[in-house]
């Protein structure tokens, strides 16, 4: 075989390993962006309003994939204007709510809650003296550290639409200490 033909064969398979090689890195970084624009988000916390589950600066992985918002669930709420908020689901359509001004004990659909799961703090009342009912499309969410969350109690903020939920925290990466499912 001729020295210049076997110089060229092996140009030729250099140059098609080098393209196979960029095919492969251009289908996984587009795998990658499909994956974290349509099924997960990360994003970090920011403020005390979740303590003692979530922190400053914690990072969470978000998912919004077929997602229904159910009590309990921790998420992430659009704000549009100004930073999202974390904070956990209390209400849902249907739901009536009220907050005793006595016990400060969330009362949902007229039973008292135990939220000792996740709350150590207590419930300040709302100015509100009346059950919230919570409308279709909507929830009723607050952060974990009662005393220090700007939340659905607040006139400003009121009842979320759940078009407006981002998605589930569904695991927290970041400090690796605390890396697991939420």
């Amino acid at each position: 075989m001729p020295e210049s033909v076997h110089k060229d064969t092996a140009r030729t398979a250099m140059a098609r390993s080098f393209y196979d090689w960029v095919e492969a890195a251009v289908f996984s970084l587009v795998g990658i962006v499909l994956v974290f624009t349509f099924l997960i988000r990360i994003v970090g916390v920011k403020g005390p309003s979740m303590e003692n589950t979530l922190f400053e600066n914690d990072r969470l992985l978000l998912t919004n994939m077929f997602y229904t918002p159910e009590r309990g669930d921790i998420v992430v709420i659009n704000r549009y204007v100004e930073e999202p908020l974390i904070k956990r689901v209390i209400a849902v359509a249907g739901d009536t709510l009220e907050i005793d001004p006595e016990t400060r004990q969330v009362i949902l659909n007229g039973e008292a809650q135990d939220e000792s799961d996740y709350t150590d703090f207590p419930t300040p009342p709302i100015d509100v003296t009346e059950e919230i009912y919570v409308p279709e499309g909507y929830v009723f969410v607050m952060g974990d550290h009662r005393t220090n969350s700007h939340d659905s109690r607040s006139a400003d903020i009121g009842l979320v639409r759940v078009k407006d939920i981002v998605g589930k925290a569904v695991f927290r990466i970041w400090p690796f200490r605390d890396m697991g499912f939420l």
